[in-house]
C-alpha cells in the first residue's frame, strides 16, 4: 500500500497545481488525468509496489595483483622520492588493468623530470606490461635510457633482465644478471634477489620448463 501512496499523492498534487496555476481548460485537465491514469496502469502492471526495497551494491572492479616490479622497485630504486610518487600512481592504474594510463602517468613524470633513471625504468616496465609481457623497441629504449643516465645503478639492469625473463628470453636475462652480480658489492641487499632468480631459472631448465 505504501508504494501506491508514493504514486497517487504526487499525481494528485500535480493535477491540483496545474488546475490552480496553469489555467488549463477542462479538456486539457481531462487529457492530463488520462495520461496519469495510463502511467499508473503501467505501474500496476509491471511494478511491484508491495515488495520491500532491495538495494544492491555496485559491482567492484577486479583488482589485479601487484607486478614483481611493483613489489621490488622500492628496494632497488628508492622510497618517498619524486619517482616513487609517480610510480605509485602508475601502480594503482596497473592494479585496475589500465596499462595504457599507467604508462601515460610515467610519461607525464618524465616530461617534468626527463633525467630521472627510475622513471625510465618504470616506463620500460609499464610498456612491457602493456604489450602483454613482450619487450617492445620502445620498452627496450626506455631501459637503455635509464642505464645511460645512471650506469652504476643496479635498478635498470635488474629490471631489464626481469622483463626479458618474463618474456621468455632467459639466456639474455641470465647474462645480464650474472654480469650485474659480478660487479655487486658483497653487502648489497639486491644480490639475494638476483641469486634467487638465477637459481629458479636453473631449476626450471633442469625440469624442462625453460629452454637450455
Amino acid at each position: 500500500m505504501t508504494g501506491w501512496l508514493f504514486v497517487l499523492l504526487p499525481a494528485l498534487a500535480l493535477l491540483g497545481i496545474l488546475w490552480r496555476f496553469a489555467r488549463l481548460d477542462r479538456n486539457a485537465v481531462q487529457f492530463l488525468a488520462a495520461a496519469l491514469l495510463l502511467a499508473m496502469a503501467g505501474y500496476a502492471w509491471q511494478g511491484h509496489p508491495g515488495l520491500a526495497g532491495s538495494p544492491k551494491r555496485p559491482p567492484e572492479a577486479e583488482r589485479l595483483p601487484d607486478s614483481e616490479f611493483a613489489t621490488m622497485r622500492q628496494d632497488l630504486l628508492g622510497r618517498f622520492d619524486t619517482a616513487d610518487r609517480w610510480l605509485t600512481i602508475a601502480d594503482s592504474y596497473q592494479r585496475r588493468g589500465d596499462s595504457r594510463n599507467a604508462a601515460g602517468v610515467i610519461r607525464a613524470g618524465l616530461r617534468a623530470h626527463p633525467r630521472d633513471p627510475d622513471l625510465w625504468v618504470g616506463l620500460g616496465n609499464a610498456l612491457v606490461i602493456h604489450a602483454g609481457g613482450m619487450m617492445t623497441p620502445a620498452a627496450q629504449l626506455a631501459f637503455q635510457r635509464a642505464a645511460e643516465i645512471a650506469p652504476d645503478h643496479p635498478g635498470p639492469k635488474f629490471f631489464y633482465g626481469l622483463a626479458l625473463a618474463q618474456g621468455g628470453r632467459f639466456d639474455e636475462a641470465e647474462r645480464i644478471w650474472r654480469d650485474l652480480l659480478a660487479t655487486a658489492p658483497p653487502g648489497a641487499q639486491w644480490r639475494a634477489a638476483i641469486e634467487e632468480r638465477l637459481q629458479m631459472m636453473a631449476e626450471a631448465r633442469a625440469m624442462g620448463a625453460a629452454p637450455r
